[in-house]
């Protein structure tokens, strides 16, 4: 079953950013934002919210709240 730090990662892999280039989006270091993807910190809700608006995706998708969180979205 997929987590949300699959989600995150996938979501910056498909559109080929690096982690420092959505640690630059979300405010924070490279450091960081890796540690998110490797489920190491958990994500503050503002960079949550923020990764929403950027990838265009509802939180219930990146937290796979809902039956399609393991499709990508449209």
């Amino acid at each position: 079953m997929k987590t949300y730090t699959d989600i995150i990662r996938e979501l910056r892999e498909d559109k080929d950013l690096t982690q420092k280039e959505v640690a630059a989006i979300l405010g924070t270091t490279q450091q960081v934002y890796s540690r998110y993807e490797k489920g190491e910190n958990e994500m503050p809700l503002r960079h949550l919210v923020t990764l929403c608006k950027f990838y265009n995706v509802t939180a219930d998708y990146i937290l796979c709240l809902t039956d399609t969180c393991c499709s990508p979205p449209k």
